[in-house]
């Protein structure tokens, strides 16, 4: 190596030799015109006053003024603890390496720091060039006004490349320490600190303790282009290192700086969120009393009139066998079960109904004369050709394949967010989540706690929900020891499995929407949606279970169905925006499942989908069809069906049609139609028949509609959206409204965890009012 050094030596000295370096004194606020060649260098020198206590910045200011150079001008500013270096032509690249060329130029320098209170400090401003042509430039260095920001105050600024009045996207940076030099251009922004795009509005939440010098630089840099946040994309044609003209690309920003709330705030949040859902566990052990002791009086009675087995001429049946009814040897009609209450009425402890009223608001119903108006749960032994087992171990299962699902569903989900926090946390970029950043009070790692405490609503009434099953399963049970007859022989069969799940479910609602809201984005959306189809396919499963305990689905294929949805949810949010062909897809195999399942709930499961499906299909067609027009043999179950094609066969053509580009949420509003529309059958059916909605049933029905019509004006307000690009996404963030610590989100999150606890009620007392009447006189719809 030290042979070559010589000639090393020869090579450079005659270049050096040649340069010219003119050194001048420099003022403040006067703008110098000089020409640049490679034959000379020139260097300002500035000094000023540097105070301890005050913080002051300086703006570089060049503009080149030759029309083509053929070398670029660069600038080099040597401060005391800093070097800070930039070229004119500037050149910057866009999407796709599109590169924009800017010959006007501004750079602002920090102030280095001083130990002493004043200091007289020089910086120096070196121009050189490799042009041998003459370059034409205009210097102007001057002090940045109200270049430190003061709470509660508006500061106004204007980001530019280049001069002008143009509305453009600019992003927001926050270096994380006092650090020279900033990085302020479009492409090194990202450097260091935390950034974000924005169109019109960014909040960025400054932590104490990620700056331990108690300040930083707020850096506003104008983007090249507007597709970088959301603008459209115009036409480039594809030549290759092309310089393109960036236009005039200014714009006009307040930048106000407001303190952020303090502990005491986060400790009224936590107490609110905890008191509001205490709160119902004080409300429920206070019901919980009252009915108790109504419960209590009334089997006083029945038992006081109740008589033995043997003395009713009745077997005795086994307590622990779920679904047992009494068996009268034969099929009873609406008729005999009128006639034959007279004589049961005094020896059993059940209440029988009259069906009169029943069947004169049913007579017009009639569609078969060998085939009750209404099936009873009794039909179910002889009528059906059904072997049933025992049921209790099947709906067991739900709790237990669903607590399996959970624990493999919610680790790699905690895992996952964890990591986004931390990949936020680390590179500081603030568009990888959607928060409402008007309102994210970061705790700790997590950047916006206020999203995640709302959700322990979800979690502490879905524990709630569990207690309250485990109270009536632990009262049932006994009623079974002592062979109560209003247990053995009366009321829907107690089949308390599906409950368990839907109490399990909520809470797991609750958690993965926390998970979610770590850091909420399109990639990780159906984490917050999973467990929403749980709920609602459970809540059908449930329904369909109080009439059909004997036919409803496994747990298995429960499970399976549900998987397969979310199967299709993943899809959706993957390739479903705009692919036309996976919306097709989509559309037959909801309507084809749609038949599949009318054609389960017609027949009652009474069919086999198997290779003579067709054969049986035809048949039926020219018997009932063609052959003699005959109607349906259950009017009331056909009606609801062919609402449900209706209502599907629409959802089914929006989805085709408008390709909304939320596949989760259309998915999840199919889910809770199909619930709603068989709720809504179910309790028309009930009151068709005779029974009625007690007082508590009712009271929950009437006060979950209202909090769900809350709840879903508040989930309206559309505070931040994954569907646009992050910075289109901060348009929609809005302040705290409650307590200056939770939003409309927040809120959203407690109303909606109300209302799915008051929903559970709901299925869990609708029912209540036939638990004193006998199983062979409650009708199956």
């Amino acid at each position: 190596m030290l042979r070559f050094c010589p000639v090393l030596l020869v090579l450079m000295l005659p270049a050096c030799g040649a340069s010219v370096v003119i050194q001048r004194d420099a003022q403040f606020d006067v703008t110098y015109d000089d020409t640049v060649t490679s034959d000379n260098q020139t260097i300002y020198s500035y000094n000023h006053t540097v105070s301890r206590n005050k913080t002051e910045g300086v703006r570089v200011s060049v503009e080149l003024l030759s029309e083509s150079a053929q070398s670029p001008v660069l600038f080099v500013v040597r401060q005391k603890q800093a070097v800070l270096s930039f070229q004119v032509p500037l050149i910057l690249r866009g999407l796709y390496q599109r590169k924009y060329q800017y010959t006007q130029v501004g750079r602002t320098l920090c102030q280095p720091p001083t130990k002493a209170l004043a200091e007289t400090q020089f910086f120096y401003l070196d121009v050189s060039t490799l042009s041998s042509a003459g370059v034409h430039y205009q210097l102007r260095v001057s002090r940045v006004d109200s270049f430190t920001l003061q709470n509660s105050a508006s500061t106004r600024r204007h980001p530019n490349h280049s001069r002008s009045d143009v509305y453009v996207v600019i992003s927001v940076c926050l270096s994380r320490s006092v650090q020279c030099p900033v990085y302020d251009l479009d492409n090194n922004v990202a450097f260091i600190g935390m950034y974000q795009t924005m169109t019109t509005t960014a909040a960025i939440t400054v932590q104490r303790k990620d700056f331990p010098s108690n300040s930083f630089y707020v850096v506003v840099v104008v983007k090249t282009e507007d597709e970088a946040c959301g603008g459209p994309l115009r036409f480039y044609p594809l030549l290759p290192d092309q310089l393109l003209d960036p236009g005039n690309r200014s714009k006009t920003l307040d930048v106000i700086v407001s303190p952020a709330i303090n502990s005491e705030v986060y400790v009224m949040g936590m107490l609110f969120c905890l008191g509001i859902f205490m709160s119902f566990y004080l409300l429920t052990f206070l019901v919980a009393c009252v009915e108790n002791k109504r419960m209590n009086r009334k089997r006083e009675g029945l038992l006081n009139a109740d008589t033995s087995p043997a003395e009713t001429g009745k077997a005795s049946v086994s307590p622990y066998e779920y679904g047992s009814f009494a068996d009268n040897g034969s099929t009873l009609s609406s008729e005999a079960v009128t006639d034959s209450l007279a004589s049961t009425d005094g020896n059993c402890g059940c209440m029988d109904r009259s069906l009169e009223s029943v069947a004169r608001s049913r007579q017009e119903s009639l569609s078969s004369v060998e085939e009750d108006d209404y099936d009873t749960l009794v039909d179910i032994d002889s009528d059906k050709n059904i072997v049933r087992t025992k049921v209790k171990c099947v709906f067991v299962l739900y709790l237990q394949n669903i607590a399996t699902i959970a624990v493999f569903y919610a680790l790699p989900v905690i895992q996952l967010v964890i990591t986004y926090q931390t990949v936020v946390n680390v590179t500081g970029n603030q568009d990888i989540c959607y928060y409402n950043f008007l309102c994210a009070h970061p705790l700790g790692a997590l950047s916006s706690f206020n999203n995640i405490l709302s959700n322990l609503g979800y979690v502490l009434l879905g524990l709630l929900f569990l207690l309250i099953i485990l109270q009536r399963d632990i009262l049932h049970n006994r009623a079974l020891e002592r062979n109560e007859s209003t247990a053995v022989e009366c009321g829907i069969p107690k089949h308390f499995g599906l409950y368990y799940a839907m109490g399990t479910a909520l809470m797991m609602e609750g958690l993965l929407s926390a998970c979610y809201h770590v850091c909420p984005n399109y990639t990780n959306f159906q984490f917050d949606t999973s467990f929403m189809y749980m709920i609602a396919g459970l809540c059908m499963l449930k329904l369909y279970q109080k009439r059909h305990p004997d036919i409803n689905a496994s747990a298995y294929s429960a499970y399976a169905c549900l998987a397969a949805v979310i199967f299709f949810s993943v899809l959706g949010v993957v390739f479903g925006k705009g692919n036309t062909a996976f919306w097709i897809v989509f559309s037959v195999i909801h309507i084809l499942a749609t038949l599949l399942l009318s054609t389960q709930l017609y027949y009652m499961g009474r069919w086999r989908l198997n290779s003579g499906i067709l054969r049986r299909m035809l048949n039926v067609i020219y018997t009932d069809c063609i052959r003699q027009c005959s109607g349906p043999m259950y009017i009331d179950r056909m009606v609801l069906l062919v609402m449900g094609n209706i209502v599907n066969w629409s959802l089914a053509a929006y989805g085709l049609i408008k390709r909304p580009n939320d596949f989760a949420s259309y998915l999840l509003a199919i889910a809770i139609c199909n619930l709603l529309l068989y709720f809504t059958f179910y309790i028309i059916m009930k009151l068709r028949s005779g029974e009625r909605i007690q007082c508590l049933a009712l009271v929950c029905i009437l006060f979950t509609a209202v909090v769900w019509g809350f709840a879903l004006f508040f989930f309206l307000q559309g505070l931040s959206t994954w569907q646009k690009t992050p910075a289109e996404s901060r348009e929609h963030n809005r302040e705290c409204i409650l307590l200056s610590f939770f939003d409309d989100h927040d809120i959203w999150h407690f109303l909606s965890s109300i209302a799915m606890f008051g929903s559970f009620l709901v299925l869990l007392t609708m029912d209540d009012d036939l638990d004193t009447v006998q199983r062979d006189k409650i009708y199956v719809f």
